[in-house]
């Protein structure tokens, strides 16, 4: 394996790590889901970047970047969708998380 996708593969293993640290850290579902959608697509675009480059396939470079695009798409979305469903269900946040309603 060559070095550059060794990198992004280790580099997004390490964002993947930083998104589980800020899951168990952060005091609320609103903290937590920022820390789950930021880093972990962010890790996870990584891997599979690094994944493909060290195929070498076109095939599989173009199904990675679909893969990337899907949830560069989806995972802002989802974690909206989530945070604002507990807001309307009024699960409070906690003391040092601001939301303006």
């Amino acid at each position: 394996m060559t070095m550059v996708p060794l990198a992004a593969m280790i580099l997004g293993a390490a964002f993947c790590l930083l998104a589980a640290i800020g899951m168990l850290r952060f005091p609320d579902i609103f903290t937590r889901a920022h820390a789950a959608s930021m880093a972990g697509l962010t890790g996870v675009g990584l891997i599979l970047a690094g994944a493909g480059i060290a195929s070498g396939d076109l095939s599989v470079a173009a199904a990675v970047i679909v893969g990337i695009v899907f949830i560069a798409l989806t995972a802002p979305v989802a974690t909206h969708l989530l945070t604002r469903a507990a807001l309307k269900s009024g699960v409070e946040p906690a003391a040092p998380t601001n939301i303006e309603k």
